[in-house]
């Protein structure tokens, strides 16, 4: 009998406990109507029965899990929907239900804000690897359709690391860190300053055991000695407060833990060191109470020269809004003070989640509804832009984090960008138009390069013109995943228009040589046509295909060969006159075809650095997988290696009669090495009209000859012939010729 107990106990106790824990949540939603109370019972059941005989590390009934996220969700008001999301929520994953049983069950809603948390529950922390960074992007996506979602998963998070003593150490890591980079930084984001502060502490905790116990004892201690201290002066404060008419509610507060350790590390400071510890905490009715319960304080003790800052005329970008400002106390003691009306308290500490609780009557008025989706709309846009999941969570990593800086417009509006950012990322921000037609810029009236990062307070003018396309070169400075995307698209498109081209080119040159004169119309009559040669392709359109062959992914001859095949089934015949010219005189004469070269090509053909090709050099253009067609000189080295290992890639090409840029060209300077001389050489160059790209030294040659090499940026093999003339002409120069590895001619 003995034996049988503990089997018909456990379960007992399970249930029990169960409900319990379900008996404390209904306490806390007596904000709920009983239609909606009632439909939140039903999924608890349903929750109940589908986690039955599942258990937590540390033996609980798995139920009690979702019934805790339940209760996070609760004390933030958020409808029923929700609350049963947070009750759902590993269901699908873990027990089984699909979510047609959900939508059968509870309706569409609560099945997609389920499926959206059970996308989540598949991230790990290695977001550089593809399916992580997929599964980050459907989060993003989801939270920003409905974010309700991040709410639900946030609560989740946080009862998991309220647990996480219970996992095995092994996972702590892991886990901590992930909370730390990931969900920290969106609650942040989202205004849940309470949660993101806790979020911060349990993974410090879990992260740096051994600091966070130092720590946490060292900060008991001082709160031991000081308590009294802060006591007196909330004393003092209220009745000073009280005494200028105001009604005041006083709240003490001390850094958390993680901050504290943060400071201490950036700072280099020891504990001892951090003098700013406290904080209080000023609650008061109206805005003008806030302006001058300042002045009160600013009596009573002497602000620290520096520490003021205004968020109630400039919130932040999560809707933040306080003043702030840090005060020497009794015993030359930091205390920072913070204040702020009831609704921004609670916008304070609830973020977005605010909305629910002002709809539950917990505050006078109706919030901004907008309230943090001005970020979850830049989301949107960026995927617009960017499908590659990666490269979105690229783009988006540099938003989370929470500092920034706030510039003025000409007109005077307020905008928030990260730290760091530039008067591109400005441009962006204010429209993707702007910031593509960005020539130039100006930050306090003054004329700045492009790559001027912002301060505080700066006034930023934006100049447009037309004609100006974005720059690969503002990658490498642009802080803002909006301009990252928007940039790299762009020039993903014109990569795409360029190869579209390039491709329809090569395929009516290599149709050519199979004898027929032109490529397929587009009326309706050809499309059963396409479409044959586009399931041979694998590509969805004609477009694409272009494109494909454009940059080599696919072979034009391959593809001319098929299409002649299919024209010859629709009675079409080669031309055999054509057929024989273009087989034979191909490479004695440029074919009609042939791709002209004039530098306006940009991304759909590359000029080789082995041999940089000029005008006037004899050339060949090779088909690179993947990489578009690169120009080679024709007695280069590499060209010819590529030839005989992949001979059918090459293709015609020409210099076209009129390039309308200059070429970039290495070589090679010998000098006696003495005062002056490198300035003589660049003045050289300049005579001979030619531009300095890049510069470099190789070895002394002999005891006072040393080589400068330059690339320069030269018409045509004319101008580059004067320029090695300038050169020879120069005192203290004893040779000038193109470099070795290029084609030789100078």
């Amino acid at each position: 009998m003995s034996l049988v107990l503990p089997a018909v106990e456990v379960p007992m106790a399970a249930a029990n406990a169960a409900a319990a824990s379900f008996a404390a949540l209904e306490a806390k939603l007596d904000y709920l109507d009983p239609t909606d109370l009632e439909r939140v019972r039903q999924s608890y059941r349903y929750a109940d029965t589908a986690h039955l005989g599942q258990m937590r590390h540390s033996g609980e009934p798995y139920i009690t899990h979702p019934i805790a996220v339940a209760a996070q969700v609760a004390e933030w008001k958020l409808d029923a929907s929700a609350l049963m999301a947070a009750l759902l929520h590993d269901t699908l994953e873990d027990c089984g239900v699909t979510k047609a049983d959900l939508v059968e069950r509870f309706g569409p809603q609560v099945a997609e804000l389920v499926d959206g948390l059970t996308k989540l529950d598949k991230i790990q922390f290695n977001t550089r690897e593809e399916g992580q960074a997929e599964s980050f992007r459907k989060m993003l996506l989801a939270m920003a359709r409905d974010v309700r979602v991040i709410l639900v998963k946030l609560a989740d998070r946080l009862h998991n690391m309220r647990t996480m003593g219970d996992m095995p150490r092994s996972k702590w890591g892991r886990i901590a860190t992930e909370t730390l980079e990931i969900y920290a930084p969106i609650a942040h984001r989202l205004g849940l300053n309470q949660s993101y502060r806790e979020l911060q502490d349990l993974s410090f905790r879990h992260l740096k055991p051994w600091r966070y116990s130092v720590l946490a004892k060292a900060l008991a201690r001082a709160r031991q000695r000081r308590g009294d201290l802060i006591q007196k002066v909330q004393q003092e404060l209220q009745s000073a407060l009280a005494g200028a008419g105001l009604n005041a509610r006083i709240v003490g507060r001390e850094k958390t833990l993680y901050s504290l350790y943060r400071k201490m590390d950036g700072k280099r400071q020891s504990f001892a060191q951090v003098n700013d510890l406290y904080g209080v905490r000023i609650i008061l009715p109206r805005v003008l109470d806030c302006y001058t319960g300042l002045g009160v304080l600013h009596q009573m003790y002497k602000p620290v020269p520096g520490r003021f800052k205004d968020y109630i005329a400039i919130p932040k970008v999560n809707g933040y809004q306080s003043l702030h400002t840090t005060l020497v106390g009794p015993a030359s003691i930091n205390i920072e003070f913070q204040l702020r009306t009831e609704p921004m308290d609670l916008v304070a500490e609830a973020g977005v989640a605010a909305h629910w609780l002002y709809k539950a009557g917990l505050a006078g008025h109706t919030p901004d509804g907008e309230l943090g989706t001005h970020w979850l709309q830049s989301l949107l846009d960026i995927q617009n832009e960017t499908r590659d999941a990666a490269e979105f969570w690229d783009h988006i990593k540099v938003d989370l984090f929470p500092d920034s800086v706030y510039v003025f417009t000409p007109r005077g509006q307020i905008m928030a960008l990260p730290q760091g950012a530039t008067t591109v990322d400005f441009a962006y921000a204010i429209h993707s138009n702007v910031g593509d037609h960005t020539v130039a810029a100006k930050v306090n009236n003054e004329q700045v390069p492009l790559r001027t990062e912002l301060r505080n307070g700066d006034v930023v003018e934006i100049i447009t013109a037309p004609v100006s396309r974005p720059n690969p070169a503002w990658l490498g400075f642009v802080r803002t995943g909006r301009a990252r995307s928007r940039i790299r698209s762009h020039l993903k498109s014109l990569a795409q228009d360029e190869s579209r081209v390039l491709g329809e080119k090569l395929l009516a040159q290599a149709l050519r040589a199979e004898g027929l004169s032109q490529l397929p119309g587009t009326a309706e009559r050809d499309k059963p046509l396409w479409d044959k040669l586009l399931r041979f392709t694998g590509n969805r359109s004609r477009e694409e295909m272009y494109a494909d062959i454009g940059l080599g992914k696919r072979s034009a001859n391959m593809v001319a060969k098929r299409l002649v095949t299919l024209l010859t089934a629709e009675g079409v015949k080669p031309d055999a006159l054509l057929l024989t010219r273009e087989r034979y005189t191909a490479h004695e004469n440029l074919s009609q075809g042939a791709v002209l070269l004039d530098g306006a090509e940009n991304a759909s053909v590359k000029y080789a650095t082995c041999c940089r090709p000029i005008p006037g050099d004899g050339v060949l253009g090779y088909l690179g997988r993947g990489e578009g067609l690169v120009v080679h000189t024709d007695d280069c080295a590499v060209a010819r290696r590529l030839q005989n290992k992949d001979a059918e890639r090459f293709i015609t090409v020409a210099w076209a009669d009129e390039p309308v840029r200059a070429f970039e060209v290495g070589i090679v300077v010998t000098v006696i090495n003495g005062k002056g001389v490198l300035a003589r050489v660049a003045a050289a160059i300049a005579a001979a009209e030619a531009d300095i790209v890049h510069m470099g030294m190789a070895e002394e040659t002999a005891q006072d000859a040393l080589d400068l090499r330059f690339v320069i940026g030269v018409r045509d093999r004319e101008h580059l012939d004067a320029v090695l003339r300038s050169l020879r002409r120069t005192q203290s120069v004893l040779r000038a010729s193109r470099s070795q590895s290029t084609a030789t001619g100078g």
